[in-house]
């Protein structure tokens, strides 16, 4: 079967020609969720994590589970997700299914569902459910002038094909660069030592308070207290009254305390995180550290924020050079050793899969 977009002819469908639409069975707000730790996605407007917020448990008999292997669209944001599990909702998501729908020929959909949802915007005019059955696609079509799905679902195996190709060649060739470091010692072959934090980082600085309401969206990353994706919260534009930094460590001072990441590109800090800087520090140092940092977590909470005159008392313990030292050269070359370690799993786990 030929896989070219352009050796196929091409008609326009209603939404409602080619799916089934609906409003979410449950539609949660997420101040009434009960039971927060679980496996089942609850998914929001959020453009983030397939537009997942977070995975919870079974809610009280009122709220229904949706279905797998429907496409969701979260109503002002116009988010368009494939969702292969079941799954609760907060207000205003659309659901689209088909019973031809999978998750190959769904991600073909999802990027012309896309180019759809420009013409709608936040506010009055988002993507509602009415304006949804109006909208129209256009789709590639077999011979009795139907949606190939078929097509659709090879085109995008074939692309898959191409990205694994290609991606297996690159982590080759970074496990080539760092299977020297194989023979790195182990944790409990150095020597450590407890150091005051401030010794580490010189310089410790809150972010600044940016309300929700004054984002203005755009593509530099704003880091709050979060313990996912990094610490991102948003993606704005803010250059004005606000904090940036960049080649840091971030330590969420509440909310998710003790949540510390390495932040390799410039970012606006909230005012729930603390930036943390030593130019001695890399990548791999940094990431070696923020480890050890995220272990303060454990000594306070919500209710008991890691304020600075906090974070200025506190010890850490690290691994020493012969002079007693923070051994920064080996955190480094430790975390190469399990960055090959990570890289050769996965490289396995895609052979496996794709054999």
């Amino acid at each position: 079967m030929k896989t070219e977009l352009n050796d196929r002819n091409w008609e326009e469908f209603f939404l409602t020609d080619v799916f089934s639409i609906n409003s979410t069975s449950s539609g949660i707000d997420k101040n009434k969720l009960i039971r927060k730790n679980g496996t089942i996605p609850y998914i929001t407007r959020t453009e983030l994590n397939n537009g997942c917020d977070l995975f919870i448990g079974e809610q009280e008999e009122k709220y229904k589970k949706d279905k797998s292997n429907v496409i969701t669209i979260g109503l002002d944001t116009q988010t368009v997700f494939y969702q292969n599990k079941s799954f609760y909702t907060g207000q205003n998501i659309q659901i689209l299914s088909n019973p031809n729908l999978n998750k190959y020929n769904a991600q073909f959909i999802i990027k012309l569902l896309k180019i759809q949802m420009k013409k709608f915007n936040w506010g009055g005019n988002g993507a509602t459910l009415t304006r949804l059955k109006r909208s129209k696609i256009l789709l590639p079509i077999s011979d009795n002038r139907q949606p190939d799905y078929e097509f659709m679902e090879n085109y995008m195996k074939a692309k898959e094909q191409v990205l694994i190709k290609r991606y297996k060649n690159y982590i080759s060739k970074r496990l080539d660069k760092l299977k020297s470091y194989l023979g790195v010692k182990s944790l409990s072959e150095k020597e450590w030592k407890e150091f005051d934090v401030p010794d580490i980082f010189p310089k410790l600085q809150r972010g600044k308070r940016l309300k929700k309401a004054d984002h203005i969206p755009g593509k530099m990353p704003y880091v709050s207290s979060t313990a996912e994706n990094n610490g991102i919260d948003d993606y704005v534009s803010n250059d004005e009254d606000v904090r940036i930094f960049s080649n840091c460590l971030t330590l969420a001072n509440s909310g998710s305390v003790g949540s510390c990441f390495y932040q390799p590109f410039e970012v606006v800090a909230s005012d729930h995180v603390t930036h943390l800087k030593n130019n001695d520090l890399n990548k791999y140092s940094y990431l070696f550290i923020s480890q050890i940092l995220s272990r303060l977590g454990e000594k306070y909470s919500f209710n008991r924020e890691i304020s600075d005159k906090r974070l200025k008392r506190e010890k850490i313990f690290l691994p020493t050079n012969e002079a007693g030292e923070p051994d920064y050269k080996y955190m480094e070359n430790y975390m190469k050793k399990i960055e090959y370690k990570k890289i050769k799993e996965y490289l396995q786990y895609l052979e496996k899969k794709f054999e």
